[in-house]
């Protein structure tokens, strides 16, 4: 998308306003592929919805309200219920949903849900405000007490980036056990057969396939199953720490740790620096998710990449589709929808060296400095 073609389609509008035609132009795609994305109907490429939104949002282009009245196109009302630990993860997630529900006529009500006994309360309160449905992330994909407010209010429901999901509601996820078992014999194959394995939150069924993918993997190349190289976390950058240093406090420790997110990963990397390991060269480091978190510390980390703000977007057309089609009396099947995720190898992942791992000192303590 070049300035001067932006320039030109700008010149050329009439009375300065864009039409879905100018949007077409900038994106390269015709008026058809447009109004399919915008309205959340037929199959289209992630990256050619990614130019039309790109293009939306150069041209500051609106639909035209007063003829999707007339179409029958009433707004669309959706909750989005978060309770995500990691400030990167729902970032990137807010990126996709608010820009899809501005291509699809959604009105998006946001509200906090602190997990624990006050879900299904605030759930309820949520679903007061007349809403057509419900997206919910992790961890709240996972909650029982919300899935079931929301089945007893007979509103359709999607959640992402749940492991198991429930096939009573729609879902968008990917594979997490093949994505953890992917990465696990990524670092076999590099050499590392002493890998370490940080978990994410024990309630959410997500943090479960990946610690499974991650086991097939060591058990179908033969390398070090020791339980000690399986240690909780939470997800959040806190538990990476404490889950780090328990790692590296081990008498025999890992040449490779696998977190299960990146704040994770992040804390990792930040404990190996504190205890004057390399990354790599001492330590390989890998995580999971590829948010912005990913490139901003040092080494870049190596990582899976779940399209988080795509997995986000591909949640409102699919909660867009339903909704319009129970408005005109047809049966609407929850859709589960699977996207594809990535290796995406940077900086923090290297062969061990040839040279037997430095231990720590029996009597060290966690927080002491490596020799």
């Amino acid at each position: 998308m070049t300035k001067s073609k932006l320039e030109a389609i700008r010149e050329a509008m009439e009375g300065g306003k864009p039409t879905m035609v100018d949007v077409a132009k900038l994106a390269g795609v015709s008026a058809m592929t447009v109004s399919r994305v915008m309205n959340g109907k037929g199959l289209v490429r992630e990256s050619t919805r990614r130019k039309v939104a790109e293009a939306v949002a150069a041209l500051n282009y609106t639909p035209n309200q007063e003829a999707r009245n007339l179409a029958g196109s009433k707004p669309i009302r959706v909750g989005f219920l978060y309770s995500n630990p990691s400030a990167a993860y729902l970032s990137e997630f807010l990126v996709g949903l608010l820009t899809q529900s501005g291509l699809n006529n959604v009105q998006l009500f946001v509200e906090k849900c602190e997990a624990g006994a006050q879900e299904a309360e605030q759930t309820q309160r949520l679903i007061e405000n007349g809403l057509d449905g419900i997206i919910l992330p992790p961890p709240l994909c996972d909650s029982v007490s919300v899935l079931r407010c929301i089945n007893d209010a007979g509103i359709p429901a999607v959640v992402v980036a749940c492991g198991l999901p429930d096939a009573q509601v729609g879902a968008v996820s990917i594979d997490d056990y093949d994505a953890a078992y992917r990465m696990t014999r990524h670092l076999i194959t590099l050499g590392h057969q002493r890998i370490g394995f940080i978990l994410g939150h024990p309630n959410q069924t997500a943090s479960a396939r990946r610690l499974a993918g991650y086991r097939a993997a060591i058990a179908e190349k033969g390398a070090d199953a020791g339980e000690e190289l399986v240690v909780p976390g939470m997800f959040t950058y806190r538990s990476g720490l404490d889950a780090a240093e328990t790692l590296l406090s081990l008498a025999e420790r890992p040449t490779a740790i696998f977190a299960s997110n990146d704040d994770m990963a992040a804390a990792t990397v930040a404990v190996a620096h504190r205890l004057g390991l390399d990354v790599p060269g001492d330590l390989t480091v890998t995580g999971f998710d590829d948010t912005a978190l990913a490139t901003t510390i040092w080494p870049e980390l190596t990582t899976v990449r779940q399209p988080i703000a795509g997995m986000a977007r591909e949640a409102v057309q699919s909660l867009v589709r339903r909704v319009r089609a129970l408005r005109e009396g047809e049966d609407a099947a929850p859709e589960q929808i699977t996207m594809d995720s990535e290796l995406v190898r940077r900086q923090s992942d290297a062969a061990p060296r040839t040279r037997p791992p430095a231990r720590l000192p029996q009597s060290a303590s966690k927080r002491s400095y490596a020799s």
